[in-house]
């Protein structure tokens, strides 16, 4: 399985980082998680492009996650794409036909697909895009998923934490993960509620009983450019796995952990 990061950054941007958005691939099956401002461009500097990603997967609805959604819709129509089917937390299908009523040129240009999806256990996970994905809920300003992915015969899983303070049983959720993506947003002098600082990750990294192959830290806030050793140093204190710094363009191909 291979992930690729197409945007790392927040809701304020740096100029150096879109805002999130994943690209999974897995065989033939691929599949785009949140469509925050740029990331569409992180999608179409991959082999995949927009072209290649049929199915898009929301964590939750804060606009630095859904902010390309219409201009995805518009560049698959575009390139002769016909179909986008969208699946996300609960009012995924009112959110987007919301924003179709406000741009009523792109009603039927696409046959839409929408699918709402709730918390699910690794027993059973939701099929999306040819993924087995579980599901469970963040601590954020509001309703959020964190999703775990697994492909057949593919190596993995890999678990992000969409929007969320850091907590022991969503690192668990992760507990077997080759790759866990983690929100860090913010430096531990900031006193910040919905998101993690690097010390209260590094605290619920090792509280949990979780065996995680590698850690990357992303959605991050201009708070945290030039801080990055700062950070790393900090999850280290509590916690010892092998954490990195995620960055926009950055394409891993996942191994077993």
């Amino acid at each position: 399985m291979r992930l690729t990061f197409l945007g790392t950054g927040s809701a304020m941007p740096t100029g150096d980082r879109f805002q999130t958005g994943l690209l999974l691939e897995a065989g033939e099956n691929t599949l785009m998680v949140d469509c925050g401002s740029g990331a569409l461009h992180g999608l179409a500097r991959t082999g995949v492009g927009y072209e290649g990603v049929d199915t898009l997967l929301l964590t939750h609805h804060h606009l630095d996650h859904i902010s390309d959604i219409m201009p995805l819709m518009k560049a698959r129509w575009l390139a002769g794409e016909e179909s986008l089917t969208v699946v996300g937390p609960e009012g995924t299908e009112s959110l987007v036909e919301g924003l179709l009523d406000a741009h009523e040129y792109m009603q039927d240009r696409l046959d839409l697909t929408m699918r709402e999806v709730g918390p699910t256990s690794r027993s059973d996970p939701h099929e999306i895009a040819g993924f087995e994905v579980a599901a469970m809920e963040t601590r954020h300003s509001m309703d959020c998923l964190a999703y775990r992915f697994e492909a057949t015969d593919e190596a993995g899983p890999i678990t992000f934490s969409g929007d969320s303070e850091a907590f022991p049983d969503l690192v668990d959720f992760a507990d077997g993960s080759a790759v866990l993506v983690h929100d860090c947003s913010f430096p531990d002098e900031v006193d910040v509620s919905n998101h993690p600082t690097p010390s209260t990750l590094g605290g619920a990294l090792a509280e949990a009983d979780a065996d995680i192959g590698r850690v990357y830290l992303t959605h991050l806030y201009p708070h945290m450019e030039g801080n990055h050793e700062e950070m790393l140093a900090s999850v280290g204190k509590q916690y010892d796995g092998d954490v990195r710094m995620a960055r926009d363009g950055l394409s891993i191909e996942v191994s077993e952990n």
